[in-house]
């Protein structure tokens, strides 16, 4: 747990650090009018992959969905994630499971409009192969039974099992589906804990009013050396009503 609680915290932090950064750059005027867009970026935290370099890198994503919203999100995050790295297409996206309400199984219908939705960008050739995360084997196998484009992998959370499950051991062998596994956090950024930074880094805005939408973890691998050149977040909020 001890991993994923830092985890929590680290991407807390790393949010107020570049709001903080990012509004000190910025005319008091632009918070005070609240529009309901703002672009918080802060241009040297972010390396473009240079397109000469670009057969050499493995830009993959995983993708983690904190509102309760339209699917059009894995679409939004997968184009901005083109735009800040300046690439045509990343080659892996993982998508974490949606948020259920408490008590509720996460079903295949849950899952259908985001999958749908990663079809349509690897068939635009926006990605290469997408993936799941913490499925188990019947909710892995009702996926791919009913997917035109089949998930490439699973990450399993091995804070939940030390062991591979047999049953998913074996359906993923059968179907070269590639286990993976990750340490994140079942929920990885709360509504509350974004709204605690966003206030204390812009005291101006109603941080109450802002809700985040999604979050997107991306790094760039350097295929022949096996090492991370770069990793990041971006992260999608909006106002209510707007």
């Amino acid at each position: 747990m001890a991993g994923s609680e830092h985890k929590y915290h680290f991407l807390r932090d790393c949010i107020q650090k570049t709001l903080n950064e990012w509004s000190s750059q910025i005319s008091p005027d632009l918070v005070r009018e609240f529009p309901d867009v703002l672009e918080c970026t802060v241009s040297h935290a972010v390396e473009k992959i240079n397109p000469d370099e670009r057969e050499e890198m493995k830009v993959s994503a995983k993708l983690f969905i904190v509102g309760s919203n339209s699917s059009s999100s894995t679409k939004n995050a997968v184009d901005m994630a083109c735009s800040v790295l300046g690439v045509a297409q990343l080659d892996s996206v993982i998508i974490a499971s949606p948020p259920v309400e408490d008590g509720v199984n996460l079903s295949l219908e849950h899952l259908q409009p985001y999958w749908e939705e990663l079809e349509n960008l690897v068939q635009s050739k926006k990605i290469v192969a997408i993936g799941t995360s913490d499925l188990d084997k019947t909710q892995l196998e009702q996926l791919y039974q009913w997917a035109q484009v089949k998930p490439n992998s699973n990450q399993v959370n091995l804070a939940s099992c030390c062991v591979m499950p047999p049953d998913l051991t074996a359906f993923a062998k059968q179907f070269d589906i590639q286990l993976l596994t990750h340490n994140d956090p079942k929920e990885l950024l709360s509504e509350a804990s974004f709204q605690e930074a966003l206030q204390d880094s812009i005291p101006d805005i109603q941080a109450h009013e802002w809700v985040p939408l999604w979050l997107l973890r991306y790094s760039v691998i350097v295929k022949s050396r096996g090492i991370i050149k770069s990793k990041g977040y971006i992260l999608q909020a909006k106002r209510r009503g707007s």
